[in-house]
This record gives C-alpha cells, structure tokens and sequence, in this order.
C-alpha cells in the first residue's frame, strides 16, 4: 500500500515537503505541488483526513439539525448550506428531529461527540429548548436557523415570521376578506407557527375582524378537513385559511376539492414558504416566500464567523408576498331566491 514517503520519493521532495502539499498547499511552488498530487495520483495514495484534522485541532465539519427533510424549504436549505461549507473546506453531518424535542439531545450529543466545529440547529421551541440550556455550557459554536432570536442568546438566521403573517392576512383584508382563519400543526412543537399566528392575530385585531385560536392539525404538513368543517359554509363560515407552511396549504387544496369544493371560489387558501412546487399547482398557491438558499449561505458565513471568535448579529431575511390563484375575493354571500308570485 502506498504511504507518504512513497509519494515523496517518486515526486522527487521530502516526506515534509509531500506532507504540506496536502495540508497547506499554498505553501508550495506550484510546480512542487503539481508533482506531488501527480505522484500520489499514479500509486493510489490518499491522505489521512481524521489524521489531518487531529493534528489541527479541527474536525472541518458542521452539524446541521432540521426538523424533516420531507418539507421543500429544508431540502433547499441544507443544498444551498453545503454549497457554501464545502466551498469554505468544510463538510455537513445532517440530521432530523421529527419535530421531537426528546430527539433534539440525543442528536446534539451524538454531533458533539463527533467533534463538530460548529452547529446550525432548527429547534422546536428556542425559548425553553432543554438542548440550548446545555449548549450554553459547551465551547462548541451554536447558530439558530429558522427559529426567533431565544432568550438563550443564541444568534439566529431567518425571517420576521411575526411580520410576515401579519402581511399575509393583510393581503387577504384586502382582497376583501372579513372572516379569515388559521391552521398549523401542534402548536407547542413550533415556536415559528407561535409567532405567525401572533402575526394573523394582531393583523386581524387592527383590522377591526375577530381572530380565532389556531386550527390544530394533528401533523405539520397534512390536514385533517374534519376538523376544519366546523368553521366552514354558513352566514359566519370561514372564507379565507392562512396556513403555516406550503406543504400543508397543498394539502388542504387537495382536501377541498375532493370534498368538491372550489379554490378560491368557496374559500381561498393561502400557504407560507414559497416553495417552487406551489407555481406548479392549480389553482397556483398565494403564499409568502422566505429566501430558502439565502437560509443556507448566511446560516454557514455566520457560523463560521462564530468559529472564528466573531460576534455576528445577522438581520432578519427579507420575505415576499407572491400571489397566485389559490387567494381571491371572498363569494358573494348567499341570497335565498326570491318567492315565485303565482
């Protein structure tokens, strides 16, 4: 098997000299490095990372944790997060939580014993998360994605989420909406769907409209129209429903028409992510659009500028409202026909 003095040997330098070409090679000429790739590439020899990364006290690693990938704005998160990692020299372990606070330290210590250099955490509640209350005694690095700024003074990337609802249910006021409600997945596992619904309230309150209390959905990304039909059809029913993510906005289009109503006709739907399979759809989904690769690239550039030692105070991301088919003006109300006069 070929060894470094191997390499060295055949590129004609010294072990020393062969070493540095794989470990700091812009300590060297470049025709010396030249050699050396080439004569490791001719005996088959490959550096040893862990050895590399022993020696410099760095792992080069980064722990992501993400509630799911089943969910677009995850997926497109993590894409655009080793894009910028590996062109930083760094590489992503990633895993997922399942919305499961129990699971969060588990997995948080499983990332620490692997020696990551930072981590980039998506917790389900920032503010009384068991797992942030341990990391403020550990060394390691620690950026929120997606989640609010937390009392535990983490820093953290993602947008107004408090803002953006409350410009969402202000779309649908305009359009003419009176009675609007909201349905999200189990309120206590989301800090993020907490501070929308924050936004839809205080929206609707300065409005002059009554808000309701979140609409449960017993999973974040699928609904359950049984326990919508209560606050649907009559004089007081529902004609517009914000919903906390996409997938679960999709979802609840799919249920409506099977139940053979129409979107937007008998109510108009609107999502939150901006997820690209929503402009697929039909009827198109109304939603807000949070700047998924911008998640990414600015969740790496500020934890790697807290490994440095930096103070990094990232702004919220902006948000945008993108209009599609599924929100429009609410139906006409119900006028019974006039009696026929014999």
């Amino acid at each position: 098997m070929a060894n470094l003095i191997n390499v060295a040997k055949l590129a004609g330098v010294s072990r020393a000299t062969a070493a540095r070409a794989f470990s700091s090679p812009e300590s060297l000429r470049p025709e010396t490095h030249r050699r050396v790739v080439e004569a490791a590439r001719a005996l088959g020899f490959r550096p040893n990372k862990v050895a590399q990364q022993l020696r410099a006290q760095a792992t080069l690693m980064l722990g992501v944790m993400v509630p799911s990938l089943d969910n677009p704005v995850f997926a497109e998160q993590l894409q655009a997060m080793e894009e910028a990692a590996r062109a930083a020299g760094y590489s992503l372990i990633v895993t997922t939580s399942s919305y499961e606070p129990s699971r969060e330290e588990a997995i948080v210590e499983e990332m620490l014993r692997q020696r990551v250099d930072g981590l980039a955490l998506t917790v389900a509640d920032a503010d009384h998360s068991a797992v942030l209350a341990k990391l403020r005694r550990e060394n390691t690095p620690c950026l929120l994605v997606h989640n609010p700024p937390a009392t535990s003074y983490f820093s953290s990337v993602g947008v107004d989420n408090h803002t953006a609802m409350a410009d969402a249910t202000r779309h649908l006021i305009a359009l003419g909406h009176r009675r609007i409600g909201m349905i999200g997945g189990p309120l206590l596992q989301s800090d993020r769907a907490r501070l929308r619904h924050e936004g839809y309230r205080e929206a609707m309150v300065a409005a002059g409209l009554t808000s309701l209390p979140l609409i449960e959905m017993p999973r974040h990304t699928q609904v359950a129209l049984s326990q919508l039909e209560p606050v649907l059809g009559g004089a007081d029913g529902l004609t517009a429903v914000l919903c906390t993510n996409d997938l679960l906005a999709i979802s609840l289009i799919g249920e409506l028409r099977r139940s053979g109503r129409s979107v937007p006709g008998d109510l108009s739907v609107m999502g939150f992510d901006g997820i690209e399979l929503g402009r697929h759809l039909y009827p198109s989904l109304s939603t807000v659009v949070q700047p998924r690769a911008e998640f990414g690239r600015v969740a790496v550039e500020t934890l790697l500028a807290l490994i440095r030692g930096e103070d990094p105070q990232p702004r919220p991301l902006p948000h945008v409202l993108r209009e599609g088919e599924s929100a429009g003006s609410p139906p006409a109300p119900y006028q019974a026909p006039e009696p026929s006069v014999s």
